[in-house]
């Protein structure tokens, strides 16, 4: 079955992680202690694009925090609507003049048509790599982590999220975090279930024996 066709649940995740576990014992180790982790959905569209651009090489605390007060201003946050705001605004929202661009930037791409996120459930995840790459600011993370809670892709393996290469390094108790390409040997392991698996990492990475900030980077 193509990977598109059918979105993660909560049954398909729960299956998924004892699928893992069963394959590899340090997966089993964290789902001894922790259970299944959250499906962390999020719903497909123009907010959640610009939710992950904030959650870029930043806290996911601070991002959270930009983006409710963007939410709070704005009543239907749209293309159209944030197109309205001025850098000023978007400064005292919490948005880096980057970020700012790189939103409007998307914001652009949607007004004139030249992306069509309705579409993108329906493609291929190489084809919504390709889509949403070409805009500025996007890269493969913002698009892997796109892929992973907007459209609950069951095989994305998110590369440089710092979170999961801390995680893996824990969980696999090695000496250092492991590099691009040691992390993706390591997740061609967890395949055809490395959404499950970097949820699992993540559960893992949130809920350490001491405390680590929560931090993603693109």
């Amino acid at each position: 079955m193509s990977d598109f066709k059918e979105s993660l649940t909560e049954e398909t995740l729960r299956a998924a992680a004892m699928d893992l576990a069963d394959r590899d014992p340090d997966i089993a180790k964290t789902l001894d202690r922790l259970g299944p982790p959250p499906l962390w959905s999020r719903q497909p569209g123009f907010p959640t694009l610009v939710r992950i651009i904030l959650e870029q090489q930043v806290s996911l605390a601070s991002a959270r925090a930009a983006f409710d007060k963007l939410t709070d201003a704005i009543a239907v946050l749209e293309p159209t609507s944030f197109m309205t705001l001025d850098d000023a605004q978007l400064k005292a929202f919490g948005f880096s003049g980057q970020k700012g661009l790189y939103c409007r930037e998307l914001a652009t791409a949607i007004l004139d048509e030249e992306i069509d996120l309705e579409r993108l459930g329906d493609l291929a995840a190489h084809d919504v790599r390709s889509q949403l790459m070409r805009i500025k600011g996007i890269g493969r993370w913002t698009a892997d982590i796109y892929l992973l809670m907007a459209l609950g892709r069951r095989d994305v393996w998110p590369r440089g999220d710092l979170a999961l290469h801390r995680a893996v390094q824990d969980l696999k108790n090695l000496p250092a975090k492991p590099d691009a390409k040691e992390f993706e040997q390591l997740g061609e392991t967890w395949r055809p279930w490395r959404s499950v698996a970097a949820r699992m990492l993540w559960n893992h990475y949130l809920h350490p024996l001491d405390d680590a900030p929560d931090t993603r980077q693109e």
